[in-house]
């Protein structure tokens, strides 16, 4: 029970998100469930030949465990410089800065770069760090445009056009978007831009978090499998999904490294990096440099293809759901994000998560309203047969709806339901083989 007024506001604000089905919980999931969820996309958090090369490298220094402090006061190292200058190397960059996330290093670019009177324009489905970086930016405008759209990017970037003189453009974007998994067209935007200020102001920063280790030569990237580092301002890799580690890096030049350890409040106030998360993170870079991952990056895309193609089998069945119940990807995804667009997400999750299968609803506000979907992270680790039996469970949700469909058009009065839940939604986790032989 709410203890005071305050907790009273706070449990009534909790409740009307439960009542609206937006209320977020902590959950844990069986470990004999199969992993369709998560962003371990080489599966390297459980190859046990990395875990074995991890193990040797901490043992082979004399490391503390804590980093004991911020970067700017106790928490530097020599190892972690090391690191960093391996990275940059790696990524043909002229500098790059270690961060503990991806969010801290999103604020840390979207609150320090922009000055007073600059304009960022921004994908509509940028990552939310960037937003919240934004918020406090000094910038004078913030621009979205629509997803991926060229001609709205255009547009927006036409209007930046007066008045502008002296003062720079901001443009964010990621490689690949973590909802939606498609690919920016960053060739044809890099084109735009420089067409629209060829006096070089526009300058593109780049969020390569769900392309480390997966895109380019050996895990570089995106911006490096296009050869356009040279064309781009700030480059971050995050370490948390394709590396299986923690932080992420600012891959920059030497002026925007220095600009950041001086105002950059994320990086300034926060205990560093500990060395065990640093020994992770450049084992995973001896993994890419060693070419130890390319095998793993083709066995993913191999699986991607084998998701689609068993998918595209289920399409009839869509068809015969009510209009815009569940709409299948219309081509192969180019990364190992699948999304199941669909207006009750939770339903066909909640089945798969009953029989043995990790997927996640998601619902507004995490995607806008009416895009929500069920959400499908394929690995490397991940098997035929796993997807096979995915696959058929899907079908075996849709053809229940399907026959409930059916039965309930049959009955009078029921046309006008407008949600199945709200007439089986005690059924929607149980097997449908066996509610299908009732019908």
């Amino acid at each position: 029970m709410p203890r005071n007024s305050l907790e009273q506001s706070l449990a009534a604000t909790l409740e009307r998100r439960r009542r609206s089905s937006k209320l977020r919980t902590l959950k844990s999931s069986s470990p004999d469930a199969i992993d369709f969820s998560s962003n371990d996309f080489l599966s390297l958090s459980t190859t046990q030949e990395f875990r074995k090369d991890y193990l040797k490298e901490l043992e082979s220094h004399a490391l503390p465990v804590g980093s004991t402090g911020s970067r700017l006061l106790d928490g530097n190292s020599q190892y972690a410089e090391d690191l960093e200058r391996r990275i940059a190397d790696f990524h043909r960059a002229e500098t790059a800065l270690l961060v503990g996330s991806g969010f801290d290093a999103n604020v840390s670019i979207f609150t320090c770069l922009p000055q007073p009177g600059d304009i960022v324009v921004y994908d509509e489905l940028i990552h939310a760090s960037v937003h919240d970086g934004m918020k406090v930016s000094r910038a004078v405008s913030f621009l979205p445009f629509k997803h991926n759209c060229l001609v709205d990017f255009r547009s927006r970037l036409s209007s930046c056009r007066s008045g502008i003189l002296g003062k720079n453009i901001f443009v964010a974007v990621e490689t690949v978007y973590s909802m939606d998994g498609d690919l920016a067209p960053l060739v044809e935007m890099l084109a735009i831009m420089k067409e629209l200020f060829p006096q070089g102001n526009c300058h593109l920063i780049v969020d390569e978090a769900h392309s480390t280790g997966i895109y380019g030569p050996k895990g570089k990237g995106r911006v490096s499998e296009l050869g356009l580092e040279g064309d781009v301002l700030v480059r971050l890799h995050t370490f948390g999904k394709g590396l299986a580690c923690n932080g992420a890096v600012i891959l920059s030049s030497h002026v925007i490294r220095s600009y950041l350890i001086n105002y950059a409040r994320p990086i300034i106030f926060t205990t560093f990096m500990s060395y065990p998360m640093l020994v992770a993170v450049k084992v995973a870079y001896d993994w890419l440099s060693d070419g130890k991952t390319e095998s793993l990056s083709m066995r993913l895309f191999h699986l991607i293809r084998y998701m689609y193609s068993g998918l595209k089998r289920l399409e009839p069945l869509t068809q015969n759901l009510e209009p815009g119940s569940m709409l299948l990807p219309g081509r192969c995804p180019e990364s190992a994000i699948f999304a199941l667009m669909m207006r009750e997400p939770r339903e066909l999750a909640g089945f798969c998560q009953a029989n043995g299968f990790i997927v996640r609803p998601v619902v507004h506000p995490t995607v806008p309203q009416g895009t929500e979907r069920v959400r499908i992270c394929l690995h490397a680790g991940n098997t035929e047969a796993e997807i096979d039996a995915f696959v058929d469970k899907v079908q075996t949700w849709l053809k229940y709806k399907t026959s409930l469909l059916s039965e309930l058009s049959s009955q009078e009065g029921v046309r006008n339901t407008t949600s199945l839940t709200e007439v089986y939604s005690a059924d929607i986790q149980q097997d449908p083989a066996a509610i299908l032989a009732k019908l």
